[in-house]
Order: C-alpha cells, then sequence, then structure tokens
C-alpha cells in the first residue's frame, strides 16, 4: 500500500508544481516523476530488508541476495531512465518486463505470509499481500500509458 500511496502523492504534488511554474498541466511528465520517486522508495526496501526480501523470491531461484540487490540497483536506474526523454520509452518497455518477472515473487510472498520487513512467514495481512498482485498491473498500466504510449 506504501508504494501506492507514493505513486499517487508524488503524481499530484509533482503536477501541481510543474501547473505553478509552467502554467501548464503536463501529465506525461508528471506521472514519469511519480512513477521514478515511487521507483526510488521502493529501491530503498531491497537494502534495508534484504533478508526479508530474499524470503520472497521461490525456492528454485539461486543467489537470493545478489538478485535483491540486483533489483534495488535495476529500480534506481529505471527511475532515472524514466527521466532522459532519449531512454524513456525503452526504460519503460523494460520496466514493464521487470513488473511482469515480479509477479512470480510478489504471488509466492503471499502464498507464504512473508513480512519481508521483519523477515518471518508471520505477515499480519495477507490481504495486503494479495493487493500487491494487482497493484504491480497497475505499475504496468502506468508505465505503459506515462512512459510509452504517450511518445
Amino acid at each position: 500500500m506504501k508504494p501506492l500511496i507514493v505513486l499517487l502523492v508524488a503524481f499530484a504534488a509533482t503536477l501541481l508544481v510543474i501547473k505553478l511554474m509552467s502554467g501548464q498541466w503536463n501529465y506525461i511528465l508528471a506521472g514519469n516523476i511519480a512513477m521514478s520517486i515511487m521507483l526510488l522508495f521502493t529501491a530503498m526496501g531491497h537494502f534495508a530488508f534484504t533478508e526479508g526480501m530474499t524470503m520472497m523470491i521461490p525456492p528454485f531461484i539461486p543467489y537470493k541476495k545478489a538478485l535483491v540487490y540486483v533489483t534495488g540497483i535495476i529500480e534506481i536506474t529505471t527511475a532515472a531512465g524514466l527521466l532522459l526523454p532519449s531512454t524513456q520509452a525503452l526504460t519503460a518497455g523494460l520496466l514493464i518486463l521487470f513488473f511482469v518477472m515480479l509477479l512470480p515473487a510478489n504471488i509466492y510472498a503471499a502464498m507464504k505470509g512473508v513480512d519481508y520487513q521483519k523477515g518471518t512467514y508471520e505477515a499480519p495481512n495477507l490481504t495486503y499481500l494479495w493487493f500487491r498482485v494487482p497493484l504491480q498491473l497497475l505499475f504496468i498500466a502506468w508505465v505503459g500509458y506515462f512512459g510509452l504510449y504517450n511518445q
């Protein structure tokens, strides 16, 4: 839920700042800035809650800790790439693929009740874990609209 709140608040705030500074409503720029802020927010979790995030990865996938760090770096890199006009479309396409690839980890975490912040299998709110699946779909649609569709 926190990433969704960050995304929506960042979008509204950025949209307002852009309007105040330029006199125009630039939804595309605000949408890409908001996604970048959200990606930086979620990337922090990869470094702050590494052990718990490794628990979200299904057992058959090797090098879990390295994968958590790499995905955090991917989130930071794509946050920058969405803001550069020359890389925005490519970044958006790769980010959509990235979000699709994260779906199994989110489903696995929901099935196992992973509390990645505490590093346990005792999540206090399974509803939130299952909410992450449609949330991932929202992120895909968001990046598709703001990063690809309106080029």
